[in-house]
């Protein structure tokens, strides 16, 4: 069964992608590039060029998401996925996912005021073409991320069952051992497993899974997840600023009051105006 990590781009998934795979994929705990790899992207490539799907053709990798689920699901332990998409059911007849496949949802979300400057440098676009991006949903290759809000709107519908832990990335950063803690029991909770905490591999995990160690990580190894810029052919940083990101010291205030405008609702619910 299949625990989604879902969130809109540059939220922190990957975080949580390390500090889960370096508990559950390591002996020790300490964290290593390699150990990502265990939890992998949805959609992606590889899980319909398997299936003798054509990715190009959008239309046929979208009908094929639940077979493709089941392909994966082979394993009898729990499985974590990735995902920046939102949850989708394309013309009513084609679900992004279902009961069938999914345990549950681990929903990781971060202000869109820091979530624009740290996209559009991942991206190489502008900060004023990020936000639009942002505001209007549109689609990205194979991910249909739809915009912040309908994102982070739609992976609720897991709460009406009890499979839904809403993670703050900022939450992440000012207490990652309290709120590590918490993903773990929420996962030992889905699965109905006694939880007994590893406390040595835990106490690893959170250290090594720091935004420093990480940076210093990328530096000496290189990050595959990391982009290449267009025009200059350098890969862009995947670890830039991290909690050194402040909207309030980077954007312009026009931004400010387009994202805010925008995701009103959202952000005075999560706690962020």
């Amino acid at each position: 069964m299949i625990i989604w990590l879902a969130s809109y781009p540059k939220s922190g998934n990957t975080l949580v992608r390390s500090m889960l795979s370096a508990y559950f994929f390591s002996q020790d705990g300490n964290y290593n590039f390699e150990l990502i790899k265990n939890i992998k992207q949805f959609p992606h490539g590889g899980f319909f060029l398997n299936m003798g799907i054509d990715i190009n053709n959008q239309n046929e990798t979208i009908k094929n998401y639940i077979k493709a689920q089941e392909s994966f699901n082979k394993k009898k332990s729990i499985q974590f996925l990735k995902t920046h998409s939102f949850l989708f059911n394309f013309n009513k007849n084609y679900p992004f996912t279902n009961f069938d496949n999914t345990l549950g949802v681990i929903y990781i979300v971060r202000d869109p005021r820091n979530v624009v400057t740290s996209f559009s440098k991942f991206k190489s676009l502008t900060v004023e073409k990020t936000a639009d991006f942002m505001i209007n949903g549109t689609g990205d290759g194979l991910v249909w991320t739809n915009n912040w809000s309908v994102n982070y709107q739609s992976w609720k519908i897991f709460k009406e069952y009890e499979r839904y832990l809403l993670i703050k990335y900022e939450d992440l950063i000012s207490k990652p051992d309290k709120t590590f803690l918490k993903i773990l029991e929420f996962i030992h909770k889905l699965n109905k497993t006694n939880f007994v905490l590893d406390k040595k591999k835990f106490e690893n995990v959170v250290k090594t899974t720091s935004f420093e160690n990480m940076q210093n990580l990328e530096k000496e190894k290189g990050f595959s997840e990391s982009w290449v810029d267009e025009k200059t052919g350098k890969k862009i940083p995947f670890f830039y600023l991290g909690p050194k990101n402040d909207w309030r010291n980077k954007l312009d205030a026009k931004i400010v009051e387009k994202l805010e405008k925008a995701f009103k609702p959202e952000m005075e619910e999560l706690g962020y105006l």
